[in-house]
């Protein structure tokens, strides 16, 4: 089992990151290709499509270097979308979630959510943009056509685009509205599926997958009370819970995990506020902060996701004095991530009874051990950080060995048998208390 070699990629918001997994979930090899993202106005919020969604996936696999590999999978971050021609070559820039472009025309019946309203907006605004263009793509599906030479979509990522996803294909009615017809969307195949091979002749390629959903499959984070949040570019809070209750203001959706609900959602207050924040600073490396004297972020640069859904938030820094520096603003900031995971951890407590127990933390934030140390003191709840922290590659990878045929079609929830903690990390209490009254005062910020 150990030499059977699958990839996982992850595309994400600042980089290409792809994992080289054996049987047992061991990497092998990783590589890592940045690219930009592009912030041309407030709320635009875009990638260069070809350089990211395309090029991107194919030099992250390459640089893994000599593998006998037998299944690729590819995640990426949601919604995102660009018009392609005939080649796949991106006529667009590739859109990406909140940008400003998706809150439009139809989009505004699919409500409040991001992802759905998005999606539906996007395809308006690309078609107006190059309506002559062949086809209106995301980014797993840029990647899928680079790989195997065909435009490619699992149907988790499409779920996310209804009600032009309509759970069985694309809906003609609705692809009409947007002034497109269906066949200019990418073909549907289930997720965990082979939906080609590379280049033709080399690894089965998965059809692809979310990224929350592939760091998911192999967190461990599957049992009541568990608190897995994903720092990353996005921060994503999902508290586990035994029942499906409605939370105001979150989402709440099945868990892999038979029997379980996931409570939570996305929050902007993650790895891009935190780089946003702590680029306007210098703080000093030998600087010894006192609990208490930390100031209070209302983390909204680029407006909020759940439970807020206010593209309109802008960020705010209170209860300045002359006795903070830099190194009390940082701490502020990943204070700030703290409180977004507290707020929902706190929701689900109320709603759905929950008993929170660990936060499970995965994404490339877990090695900033400052943010991971904020969300252990403001939580008051144990931090374990998966040993792998590209967790969206990792979990592809996992979905790769479904399409290579090295697992069952129906393992997809089996993927929890690669979790491992790398490290855990206690909360201090001074630290607990001294958050406590922020806290209060964050809430009243996010009013």
């Amino acid at each position: 089992m150990g030499t059977e070699v699958t990839v996982g990629i992850d595309i994400g918001t600042s980089s290409v990151k792809a994992i080289a997994a054996d049987g047992d979930g061991n990497v092998v090899a990783r590589a890592r290709v940045p690219h930009s993202v592009v912030v041309p106005a407030p709320e635009r919020f875009e990638h260069d499509a070809a350089a990211a969604w395309r090029d991107g996936p194919r030099a992250a696999l390459a640089e893994l270097g000599d593998l006998d590999v037998r299944g690729v999978s590819v995640a990426a971050m949601v919604p995102s979308l660009a018009a392609v021609d005939e080649q796949g070559t991106p006529l667009t820039p590739g859109l990406l979630y909140g940008d400003e472009r998706g809150r439009t025309g139809v989009a505004a019946q699919a409500g409040t959510d991001d992802a759905s309203g998005g999606f539906l907006g996007y395809v308006r605004w690309l078609h107006d943009t190059v309506p002559s263009a062949h086809g209106f793509w995301p980014a797993q599906s840029v990647a899928n056509h680079a790989l195997a030479g065909e435009a490619v979509l699992d149907t988790t990522t499409a779920s996310l685009a209804h009600p032009l996803f309509d759970f069985t294909g694309w809906d003609a009615a609705v692809a009409g509205e947007l002034g497109i017809t269906a066949e200019r969307l990418p073909r549907l195949v289930p997720t965990g599926w082979q939906c080609g091979k590379v280049d033709g002749d080399g690894p089965a390629l998965a059809s692809g997958c979310i990224d929350a959903m592939a760091e998911q499959l192999v967190a461990g984070a599957d049992q009541p009370g568990d608190v897995l949040v994903l720092l990353g570019t996005t921060l994503i809070v999902w508290v586990v819970a035994h029942e499906g209750a409605e939370v105001p203001g979150y989402v709440t959706i099945p868990h892999t995990a038979s029997g379980n609900y996931l409570v939570g959602g996305p929050s902007n207050a993650g790895g891009l506020f935190r780089d946003w924040a702590t680029r306007l600073l210098a703080p000093s490396a030998d600087r010894v902060l006192e609990p208490g004297a930390v100031p209070v972020w209302a983390p909204y640069p680029r407006g909020e996701r759940v439970p807020l859904n206010d593209h309109t938030r802008r960020a705010s820094l209170h209860r300045l004095d002359l006795t903070h520096d830099a190194a009390a603003i940082v701490r502020a900031t990943d204070e700030a991530s703290a409180f977004v995971v507290k707020r929902a951890v706190d929701a689900a407590v109320r709603h759905a009874g929950v008993q929170p127990k660990r936060v499970v933390a995965s994404g490339g934030g877990t090695r900033v051990d400052p943010w991971v140390q904020a969300i252990a003191d403001v939580t008051a709840l144990p931090v374990d950080c998966v040993a792998v922290p590209e967790g969206g590659a990792l979990g592809s990878a996992w979905l790769a060995r479904i399409a290579a045929g090295l697992e069952e079609p129906t393992a997809m929830t089996e993927g929890r048998r690669w979790a491992q903690v790398g490290r855990r990390v206690e909360p201090r209490d001074t630290w607990t208390a001294a958050s406590a009254p922020r806290y209060v005062e964050f809430l009243a910020l996010s009013e």
